[in-house]
């Protein structure tokens, strides 16, 4: 076998005689061909293209045993002159095409599912709310255990018992509702987006792994119900991770023609259901009573189109639901345990994950809620 220095030069040399049209098929190409690991040669092909640039360093830096790839600056003291000179720096326009390509080949391909066709078809909403993965509680001081695992757990067992339950109705569509804290933390230093800190289980990036992961797989167990459209809440404990994460799980699906999504940064959402218009906040902002004017003001075409309003909002993890103007207000219950300072101050609910059933014609028909 080349060594591994011989290849990564053929690499480069297949590359620039226009035997293969990117780093990526050069490397792959190369390591096909001596049974080595293509990603490793690629990585290489860029430091060693620098150092083929300067010459005097790659002599100099074999005399001496350094390696010349990994010499970023240096000085050339010469009789007249002194001379600071750098290898040439990776251009956004790489590192965005390698960007690209890792996308492209890591992206899954769902195939379109073939449905039976429903004259009846309901609207089946399924909004696992303020799940707070990472946080931590212990029944020995609040009487009910949370970690990630138990978070995820009770999210999956939700989402199935929510299927298990609407199987009387003819599903056609789902909503889903995501965000709403489904991060608990926003940063390394375990605090909320503007700094509260809290009782956290696991580091910040095993946490945002296994939200996307629960994410993923509640998603695929969806689709094969029905077509899905993922709405996502910003919200106040993951302001900027929970706006990452929705973005992470629509490139997810890229290739799924059996899911859309509203993945925006807007702190309301507005979906339309034959005659339903359905709205989507977390509920830390906006005072519940001027929830129907914005929905008006906000979607007012989607409003004179439709008959039954509806606003789901989160943030609370209790219910509360009241008809305002007309137009029907929702707080949903959470999965999610009692963490200390809740319990210290009494703020104690069901634990649950809600759904809920939509008629094109008459509106919501049904409430489901899994307890936990």
């Amino acid at each position: 076998m080349a060594k591994f220095k011989e290849m990564i030069i053929e690499a480069i040399g297949l590359l620039e005689s226009g035997g293969a049209k990117s780093k990526h098929e050069a490397s792959r190409i190369i390591g096909e061909k001596y049974s080595y690991n293509s990603e490793n040669i690629r990585k290489n092909m860029g430091r060693y293209e620098q150092k083929s640039q300067h010459k005097a360093l790659e002599i100099e830096c074999q005399e001496v045993g350094i390696p010349a790839e990994a010499v970023g600056n240096y000085w050339y003291k010469g009789k007249h002159f002194s001379i600071h000179a750098k290898n040439k720096p990776v251009t956004y326009d790489q590192i965005r095409d390698e960007i690209i390509h890792d996308m492209n080949e890591h992206s899954p391909i769902y195939p379109s599912i073939d449905r039976d066709q429903i004259t009846d078809g309901h609207l089946l909403v399924i909004d696992p709310a303020d799940i707070h993965i990472g946080k931590l509680a212990t029944s020995y001081e609040t009487g009910d255990d949370y970690n990630s695992n138990i978070a995820v757990q009770r999210v999956l067992d939700g989402v199935r018992g929510i299927i298990k339950k609407a199987n009387g109705f003819p599903i056609d569509q789902i909503l889903f509702v995501g965000g709403n804290d489904i991060l608990h933390t926003d940063n390394p230093r375990r605090q909320t987006t503007s700094g509260t800190p809290q009782d956290t289980d696991g580091m910040w990036y095993q946490n945002f792994l296994v939200a996307k992961q629960l994410y993923v797989d509640v998603l695929e167990m969806l689709i094969q119900v029905a077509p899905v459209h993922f709405v996502f809440n910003p919200s106040n404990h993951d302001y900027t991770n929970g706006f990452f994460l929705a973005d992470v799980i629509s490139s997810w699906f890229r290739n799924c023609q059996d899911i859309s999504f509203d993945c925006s940064i807007s702190h309301r959402k507005y979906y339309t259901y034959g005659s339903n218009l359905i709205g989507t906040t977390h509920g830390d902002g906006a005072k519940t009573t001027d929830l129907p004017l914005l929905m008006a003001t906000e979607a007012p075409i989607e409003w004179s189109q439709t008959k039954h309003r509806y606003v789901y909002s989160h943030h609370l993890h209790h219910k509360v639901s009241k008809d305002i103007n007309g137009i029907c207000v929702e707080s949903l219950r959470s999965p999610s345990g009692t963490d200390s300072w809740h319990h210290r101050n009494g703020y104690t609910s069901t634990k649950a994950c809600e759904g809920f059933i939509h008629n094109k014609q008459f509106g919501q028909v049904a409430r489901i809620t899994h307890i936990f």
